[in-house]
C-alpha cells in the first residue's frame, strides 16, 4: 500500500491532465458544433455564438443570429421558402428547442427559451384530392419580442406575437396574442397575472 501523503503527491499531476483533457475536448466539441451550424446556414454566423452541441439544420438555412447568442443542444432549425428565423442578442435557446419558419420567426433580445419548445409559424391544411402530406401549409409570422422568457414544453402557434417582458408557463400552448410584461399559463395559455415587468421595459 502506497502512503497517503505518496498517493496524493501522484493523484494530483493526474486529476490536472484530466482536467485539462476535459477541457480541450469541451473546447474542441463547441468549436466543432459552432462550425457544422456555420456550414449549414446562408447567412454568416456571428462568432460571439456559444453552440453547445451540433444543432439540426433544415431546409434553406435562413437563420440569421445576433450577438451572444447561447445555444444548447439538441436543436431544432427549419425554413422554407422566403420563410426565416431571426434571433435577437444574447437569445439562449434550452436543450431540444424546435423553430420551424414558412413564413417568420422573430425573437427579441435577451429571451430564453426553454427546453423542448415548439415554435412553429405554419400549420397543415387539408385539400380536397390530395394527401394531408402533400397540401399546402398556412402561414403567419410569430413574433416573440424582447426578455421573453418562455417555459419548458411550450407550444407557440402560427400568427402569435408575445409582448416584450412576457413570461410563458411550462407546458402551455400559446394560441394567441399575449400582452407585454404579462404571465400566461394553461392549455390554451391564459393571463394568470399582469405583472410590472411591460412597464420596466420602456425605454
Amino acid at each position: 500500500m502506497l502512503p497517503k501523503m505518496m498517493k496524493s503527491a501522484l493523484a494530483a499531476p493526474l486529476v490536472f491532465c484530466r482536467e485539462l483533457l476535459v477541457d480541450v475536448a469541451e473546447g474542441w466539441r463547441r468549436v466543432s458544433a459552432f462550425a457544422a451550424m456555420r456550414a449549414r446556414l446562408s447567412v454568416p454566423l456571428p462568432t460571439s455564438t456559444v453552440v453547445l452541441g451540433r444543432p439540426g439544420v433544415y431546409g434553406t438555412g435562413r437563420v440569421r443570429c445576433g450577438e451572444g447568442l447561447l445555444i444548447y443542444p439538441h436543436q431544432y432549425f427549419e425554413t422554407h421558402g422566403q420563410g426565416e428565423i431571426v434571433l435577437g442578442d444574447r437569445v439562449v435557446l434550452s436543450s431540444g428547442v424546435h423553430l420551424v419558419a414558412y413564413a417568420g420567426i422573430f425573437i427579441g433580445d435577451g429571451s430564453m427559451i426553454g427546453e423542448y419548445t415548439s415554435i412553429r409559424d405554419a400549420n397543415h391544411t387539408r385539400e380536397v384530392g390530395r394527401s394531408l402530406r402533400d397540401s399546402a401549409h398556412e402561414a403567419k409570422p410569430i413574433i416573440i419580442g424582447k426578455e421573453v422568457w418562455i417555459g419548458r414544453g411550450v407550444v407557440v402557434l402560427s400568427g402569435v406575437t408575445i409582448g416584450d417582458g412576457a413570461t410563458v408557463g411550462a407546458n402551455a400552448v400559446v394560441t394567441k396574442d399575449v400582452a407585454p410584461g404579462t404571465m400566461v399559463a394553461g392549455v390554451p395559455a391564459v393571463t394568470i397575472n399582469q405583472g410590472s415587468r411591460a412597464e420596466e421595459m420602456q425605454p
